[in-house]
């Protein structure tokens, strides 16, 4: 059952003078929002901290989501705004309060469950022979010639899976009505056409809340989208956090929907940084990132913008299963990726025995009780929460970070970093924990107080080229 039509909800006073902008700012605006925009959201947060109970799964690993406010005005002259939320919210597309997706339900029920079911079987009977290989694989005297047979029938089965999920998709993208300021509308494909539509667009909130505003004649004035929960599995978001629109979905989706509006100019695209492979061979690749560009693209966007889908433009062969350790997006520096499951096992064993090492490089807040140690504080699996309860030395798993003070001046510390086991915000952790350095990582507004740039850098990799067996050593500077 639809929910009942959506009303903007009134401001109780009026804003002060000057804050209604005298147009709609970019929506691909970096920085805070304006302050009418920015009073809009904080009475979503409110509504979301009130209905937390309901909203639990947004805060367990990966539960996190964008939401927005659209603050408009009334055909009688009163300000109150929309609000809206990414994708699904509880598992349904409709909330009460919340702008309806750009898809007609009912039109998407009639063809949708019998493409989902038939992607369920091909998975189903992917995970089976995926089991079957690794029994050919592992058994005792089973021959090399069952492995590979098995091997192409589970390649085969995963292409025919992956067109079917494309196909489905590129079928939903034509459903998609995407309004403008004029009064036209097109499909979402057809935005993209003869590019396919990438994974998510058209789901954001922005695109809900103009559409929303366009049906019941309401004037856009100003927009804000946050993030709320837990973070993404790629980092990159803090919950309360506002992020401008995306330029990978929604720089098109967009650039339709606010035609025949009076918007600020959007500015240029951004880049998100680069990614330097500083070494190919056969086996693996090390890339230098800089800071702002995630690792992997997420489980919800395979397309955003990051070091793995630029590098599938050339090595389409990788996942993110290739990563040896994928960096945060406000991290830069070094990465090591195997190119095949063998040397990906090779390298995580010389990980795991300290025969590799992978040196970090940061500027922490406040001074430190000695020159180096060891921390070696059990971690939980989850980034939600507050710091004292993200490590646990009765339920956590072993988690180790080696450091070493390089310099310290102005009230900060410089120090070197070795993490030897592999965690979710390892060193943000150890670093500002009471229990770790005590002294949060510059620019980790999450733990620490100062604002600003990350100063976190993996500038050493150090490893034994699995097939060559030569020392390999790089060193990348950081830029701080």
């Amino acid at each position: 059952m639809s929910e009942p039509p959506l009303s903007p909800r009134l401001f109780d006073s009026p804003p002060p003078p000057g804050e209604v902008p005298p147009r709609l700012p970019s929506p691909f605006a970096p920085g805070p929002p304006g302050p009418l925009a920015r009073r809009a959201a904080e009475l979503l947060r409110q509504r979301l901290e009130v209905e937390a109970p309901r909203w639990d799964a947004l805060w367990r690993p990966g539960g996190g989501k964008m939401f927005g406010v659209l603050v408009v005005s009334t055909a009688e002259g009163q300000l109150g705004f929309l609000s809206a939320f990414s994708g699904m919210l509880g598992g349904r597309w409709e909330v009460e309060g919340f702008a309806p997706p750009l898809f007609d339900l009912g039109a998407r029920e009639t063809f949708l469950p019998e493409g989902e079911a038939e992607l369920a079987e091909l998975g189903h009977r992917l995970r089976e022979l995926s089991g079957d290989h690794a029994r050919a694989v592992l058994e005792s005297g089973a021959s090399g010639a069952e492995a590979r047979r098995l091997s192409e029938r589970r390649d085969a089965l995963s292409h025919a899976r992956a067109e079917r999920s494309r196909a489905l998709w590129h079928r939903l993208t034509w459903d998609y009505d995407i309004p403008n300021a004029r009064g036209g509308r097109v499909p979402l494909a057809s935005l993209f056409d003869p590019r396919p539509v990438p994974g998510g667009a058209g789901e954001c909130a922005a695109p809900k809340l103009l559409a929303q505003a366009y049906r019941q004649g309401l004037k856009p004035l100003a927009l804000a989208e946050f993030w709320w929960g837990a973070q993404p599995e790629g980092g990159g978001r803090v919950s309360g956090a506002y992020y401008p629109a995306c330029d990978s979905k929604c720089r098109a989706v967009l650039g339709s929907m606010l035609e025949g509006l009076d918007v600020d100019p959007a500015p240029p695209r951004s880049t998100g940084g680069a990614a330097r492979v500083v070494h190919e061979d056969a086996w693996l690749l090390v890339v230098d990132k800089d800071a702002g560009l995630p690792s992997v693209p997420g489980r919800h966007a395979p397309g955003r913008d990051s070091v793995l889908v630029r590098l599938q433009a050339r090595y389409p062969e990788l996942t993110s299963a290739h990563l040896l350790h994928a960096l945060d997006a406000e991290v830069s520096g070094l990465q090591l990726i195997a190119r095949d499951i063998g040397t990906r096992a090779a390298l995580q064993r010389q990980l795991a025995r300290g025969e590799a090492e992978h040196r970090h490089v940061a500027w922490v807040e406040g001074g430190l009780p000695g020159t180096e140690g060891r921390i070696d504080l059990p971690l939980r699996g989850t980034t939600s929460g507050p710091l004292e309860s993200l490590a646990s030395r009765a339920h956590g798993k072993q988690a180790v970070t080696d450091w070493r003070v390089v310099e310290s001046h102005g009230g900060r510390t410089r120090v070197w970093l070795w993490p030897r086991t592999r965690h979710a915000w390892q060193l943000r952790i150890h670093a500002a924990h009471p229990e770790g350095l005590g002294a949060p990582i510059v620019g980790d507004t999450r733990f620490g107080s100062e604002a600003g740039p990350w100063r976190l850098h993996a500038e050493g990799l150090v490893f034994t080229h699995p097939h060559t067996q030569a020392r390999q050593d790089f060193s990348i500077p950081a830029p701080f």
